[in-house]
């Protein structure tokens, strides 16, 4: 007599679910709420190349993924409720979901940020160009100015120096271009706290002051200057 011994058969879902899994280029795949991508997969999850559409507000990412993130290189853009075109929003690297890395904003208002980004933050080296006109170049911190920058406004007058939480702060110089005039010294939160104002290019400003600045009188107007500058530092710390 035979005897025979039958194999552990796999059941049929388990290959029907291999099947289903999502890996490599693929077409289209629609989610229940709408939204779809198209684009690499890989064990299931968005992962190289690929562009997904939000249904709920048209928005558009197209470029890296890694494990079903954004990751990578790639442009974020939304349509114009009026015109239904669509206009860039970020341009691009991401970490994480997150804007990280060097990229380009576009806000709503016409202003624009280029520079490095750190989960989803300004943060880094950057330049700012404000709706008024004015633009800012130089340090940011979570979304806010903070370390070394100038700020040039729409008339040409800037500031140069330390800023903190998006105001200026510590040692700077601002140059009132307009008139002629140059103040430096300290600043807190955007306040300045104590320096020197002399005359700076007064013949070729614009509207100068009637008068130029006097001389300053003080003995000792350094040793004024940096007794003010160290009661100062002492209150910050």
């Amino acid at each position: 007599p035979v005897v025979k011994y039958h194999g552990a058969t796999e059941p049929l879902w388990h290959e029907w679910d291999r099947k289903a899994q999502k890996c490599g280029l693929r077409h289209t795949v629609y989610a229940v709420n709408g939204d779809r991508y198209t684009g690499e997969w890989l064990d299931n999850l968005k992962h190289g190349k690929g562009i997904q559409v939000w249904k709920r507000t048209g928005a558009i990412y197209s470029g890296d993924w890694k494990f079903g993130k954004r990751d990578g290189y790639g442009s974020y853009s939304i349509p114009d409720p009026v015109t239904k075109e669509y206009k860039k929003v970020y341009t691009g690297w991401w970490k994480n979901n997150r804007k990280c890395g060097y990229g380009t904003t576009f806000y709503p208002v016409g202003e624009r940020y280029e520079g490095g980004w750190s989960s989803g933050l300004r943060s880094g080296w950057g330049r700012m160009y404000y709706q008024d006109g004015s633009i800012y170049e130089g340090q940011w911190l979570e979304d806010q100015p903070n370390g070394e920058g100038m700020l040039r406004l729409s008339n040409e007058n800037r500031y140069e120096g330390r800023w903190k939480d998006g105001k200026k702060h510590g040692p700077g110089k601002f140059f009132y271009l307009n008139k002629g005039q140059l103040f430096e010294g300290i600043w807190a939160a955007d306040i300045p706290r104590c320096g020197i104002l002399i005359d700076f290019g007064r013949d070729e400003a614009p509207v100068p002051t009637q008068y130029p600045i006097p001389k300053i009188e003080l003995a000792d107007p350094d040793g004024v200057l940096a007794e003010a500058q160290a009661m100062f530092d002492d209150s910050q710390n």
